[in-house]
């Protein structure tokens, strides 16, 4: 169990400066970090389990690095923990941001906030590979679609009799065949939903969690769309951003994989995951060629 008792103890170690402060655990969380308050100004953040234990190291080399050319904050890491009393992974100290998680229900028919979040983008994708060190490149390697095809597959045939399962394979089928990136690499997020941005004042204010930070296909990053957005704010984010169609197409692929992904690991015992992942699996859906009517979120 990762409890306050072995965050004082990590700290302790290997941050002395820092051991005293009040220690408040964040919940909910997520699925990847156990995370803390640590004071009024950091955050104490340890990965559950071995799927997130890159990111410490990745945010500490990468996070400054972007930061000024960024129109949203982000994390200021200061510092990367060892591994030390049975716990198995390096762990994260970083900066406190303060901030409310984003929720479509407050921004989903937001133009001002579909625009931002182009913005946002426009600026990550306009890194280049000659921006960065050759030697740190190698963390930064994209998961082509086609390698999500059997686990998709057999995803669409668990959700049967809840979700248009036709519907979902036709998209499917139209992402993988859709024309590949021909531009440059850019610069993704990799993991850019609702659950990763934060508000305050009713604005977008930040983005967090870098994990999955990534160079190849801009269409990693359209997930957005599906989790936060309407038809019509969504089109003002397509427009601002200038996604072209074969793009647009994959980028609802990638929503439908990672929504039915997160749908059949953790739907059954988290309603919150039902709700918000049958949104977008619902709105990858809709418009021409894949459009049904709606299912009926599960109870």
């Amino acid at each position: 169990m990762i409890g306050e008792a072995l965050a004082r103890r990590l700290l302790a170690a290997q941050f002395p400066q820092w051991a005293e402060l009040p220690l408040t655990l964040v919940d909910p969380a997520g699925s990847d970090h156990v995370i803390y308050r640590l004071g009024q100004e950091l955050a104490l953040r340890l990965p559950r389990h071995d799927g997130a234990i890159g990111q410490a190291r990745k945010e500490a080399e990468w996070l400054p690095r972007l930061a000024p050319r960024l129109p949203l904050a982000v994390p200021v890491p200061m510092g990367v923990g060892e591994p030390a009393f049975g716990y198995p992974w390096p762990w994260a100290v970083s900066r406190w941001l303060d901030g409310r998680v984003a929720t479509a229900e407050a921004l989903e028919d937001s133009a001002e906030t579909a625009v931002r979040l182009a913005e946002f983008l426009t600026a990550l994708q306009s890194f280049r590979t000659e921006d960065f060190p050759e030697d740190a490149r190698g963390g930064l390697t994209a998961q082509p679609l086609a390698d999500r095809d059997s686990a998709t597959r057999a995803a669409i045939a668990e959700v049967e009799g809840t979700f248009d399962t036709t519907a979902m394979t036709e998209l499917w089928e139209a992402a993988l065949n859709a024309p590949a990136w021909e531009g440059p690499p850019v610069l993704f997020h990799g993991d850019f939903h609702t659950g990763n941005l934060l508000t305050r004042d009713g604005s977008l204010s930040a983005v967090i969690d870098f994990g999955e930070l990534g160079m190849g296909d801009p269409a990693c990053d359209l997930t957005i769309a599906f989790t936060l957005m309407s038809a019509r704010s969504r089109a003002v984010f397509r427009e601002a951003l200038g996604v072209d169609d074969a793009t647009w197409t994959r980028g609802r692929g990638l929503a439908l994989a990672t929504g039915l992904n997160a749908y059949t690991h953790y739907a059954a015992t988290h309603p919150r995951v039902a709700a918000q992942t049958t949104r977008q699996i619902t709105a990858a859906l809709a418009g021409t060629p894949f459009s049904r009517p709606a299912p009926t979120p599960p109870s």
